[in-house]
C-alpha cells in the first residue's frame, strides 16, 4: 500500500466537494452543506481580492486514488506573534480508514506549519467523535478544554456587520 499527500487543484473541486458531502454525512451534518461548487472553487483557487485562496487543500491518496483531505488556513496567535495553521476539515473514507491516510494528512500539515514558521496546528474536533478524539491525542494533541467555540452566522451575522458603521 503507497500513501501520498499532494496539494489540490482546480482539476480536483469535484473530489472535493464529494469529500466535503462524505465529511458532512459522518458528522451528521449533511442538511448543512449548502457551498455552491463555484463560488468553493473560487474561494480555494481564486485570487479574492488580490489575496489569493481563503484556504488549501490537501488530497490523501492510497494506491493512487483520493481517499481523503485536509482544508486548512492560516490564523494568527497574537501570544506567539507568529501565524498558525487552522484545520478546518479532515476526512478520511470510510473504506481507507486505518491505512495511515489520517495520520499522514495531519503529518503533511504540521510539517506545512513548520515550514511556514507557524507556532501551532489546531482544529476543533465535536465532543461525540471518541474515535477522532483518541486518534488525534495518540498523535500527540491536547484537548482545549477551557476555550468554548463561538460563532455569528446568517442573519445575526449581516445584523452585526451592519452595525459597523454606527460605532462610536
Amino acid at each position: 500500500m503507497t500513501i501520498s499527500i499532494r496539494f489540490a487543484t482546480p482539476d480536483d473541486l469535484p473530489l472535493i466537494a464529494d469529500l466535503i458531502r462524505g465529511l458532512a454525512e459522518y458528522e451528521k451534518l449533511a442538511d448543512e452543506v449548502r457551498f455552491d461548487e463555484a463560488v468553493l472553487g473560487a474561494k480555494l483557487f481564486g485570487q479574492n481580492n488580490g489575496h489569493g485562496p481563503y484556504a488549501e487543500v490537501i488530497i490523501g491518496e492510497v494506491d493512487g486514488a483520493a481517499q481523503g483531505f485536509a482544508l486548512f488556513f492560516h490564523n494568527f496567535s497574537t501570544f506567539e506573534g507568529k501565524p498558525g495553521v487552522y484545520l478546518e476539515d479532515l476526512f478520511v473514507r470510510p473504506e481507507a480508514r486505518g491505512s495511515g491516510l489520517g495520520k499522514a494528512l495531519l503529518s503533511r500539515l504540521a510539517a506545512i506549519a513548520v515550514e511556514r514558521d507557524c507556532a501551532r496546528l489546531e482544529w476543533s474536533v465535536l465532543d461525540w467523535n471518541e474515535p477522532a478524539i483518541g486518534f488525534y491525542k495518540k498523535l500527540g494533541a491536547r484537548l482545549m478544554d477551557e476555550w468554548t467555540v463561538m460563532r455569528v452566522d446568517g442573519t445575526a451575522l449581516v445584523q452585526l456587520g451592519a452595525n459597523a458603521g454606527n460605532s462610536a
